[in-house]
């Protein structure tokens, strides 16, 4: 089958590598549709994202494809089924998913969107519902909105109840675009006085959640912007792995700060995730209530650009690989 590999740290080639075969507890995906993500670029440049990385490494953690074969015949999965994977390798042919990041694609869904949608709807209902336990009527602070999982948390925040929904980039353009995606406000983190229109906003209270997608320089202003008894979760690190942290801040606030990320989690515990979002979240899926603007569409054999785009950020919305 075709892959992308690493041929080098920053160098992507398509070659012929051996159809894997599905274990016990998985099954042989064909893949139609594969979303690009940040993790795929740090894969790429020859660094490790969880077990996967260095020379001879696919990227890929999401696709969409159908079911080959099952590797057991208790599988809740049958051959011709069509669905929606977070995987290890996927920008790819073929690729073995374990049965418990599976699941079945919704209908009304096509190949593009399928293949850009697990990774954003089970991190961010993990991140917003689950971790940042969101009630009714509260307000969310997203930083990082404009990038595919900050789209989809802002529909998420509203569709699970949110009161108010603030959604953050550095990108006018972008910025211009959050109110499709269900942000009431729109807000330029480079303006110092940011953390202040979020008070004035919520009527001198601050958020009641922040989903922080950014982390490096704008922790602190994510604590000023938080209500006190506010909560932080901390789902990526676009703005960098380290930074000045206000520890006086964050014991006067009381504010629970929570790290989540998928590297570190069990089958089990990936499985219900997925169980839970698609309790609260299948029918809007299914109607199309929950989406993701595609940007650009690009071949397996020429996954180097696809990643080169992504890297150049200059894209709204999702970037895509079809095989």
């Amino acid at each position: 089958m075709k892959a992308a590999v690493v041929a080098e740290p920053g160098r992507i080639e398509v070659r012929d590598i051996p159809t894997p075969e599905p274990g016990p507890d998985e099954i042989l995906v064909k893949v139609k549709t594969a979303g690009l993500n940040r993790a795929d670029l740090l894969v790429a440049m020859g660094h490790f994202h969880g077990a996967r990385g260095g020379p001879g490494a696919v990227p890929g953690i999401e696709c969409a494809g159908e079911v080959v074969r099952s590797g057991s015949a208790t599988s809740p999965f049958k051959q011709g089924d069509q669905v929606m994977c977070s995987v290890s390798g996927g920008f790819c042919e073929y690729v073995v998913v374990n049965v418990a990041r599976a699941t079945t694609m919704p209908r009304g869904l096509d190949w593009r969107q399928a293949g850009t949608m697990q990774v954003a709807l089970q991190t961010m209902h993990n991140a917003i519902v689950t971790a940042g336990g969101l009630k009714r009527g509260e307000s969310v602070l997203i930083l990082g909105a404009s990038s595919g999982v900050g789209l989809m948390g802002m529909q998420i925040a509203k569709f699970m109840g949110a009161g108010f929904v603030i959604g953050a980039s550095t990108n006018a353009g972008r910025r211009a675009r959050l109110a499709e995606f269900g942000a009431d406000l729109a807000l330029d983190t480079t303006d110092a006085n940011w953390p202040q229109m979020v008070k004035d906003t919520t009527g001198g209270k601050g958020v009641d959640l922040v989903i922080d997608m950014v982390s490096g320089g704008v922790i602190n202003g994510a604590m000023q912007a938080a209500a006190i008894l506010g909560r932080i979760v901390n789902v990526g690190r676009l703005g960098g792995m380290k930074g000045e942290f206000d520890y006086d801040l964050h014991a006067l606030k009381r504010l629970t700060y929570v790290g989540v990320t998928f590297r570190t989690r069990s089958l089990e515990e990936v499985a219900e995730i997925i169980r839970r979002m698609r309790a609260d979240l299948w029918p809007a899926v299914e109607s199309g209530k929950l989406r993701l603007p595609i940007s650009d569409v690009y071949p397996l054999e020429k996954a180097g650009e696809a990643l080169a785009h992504m890297k150049a950020n200059q894209h709204f919305g999702k970037i895509v690989l079809e095989m």
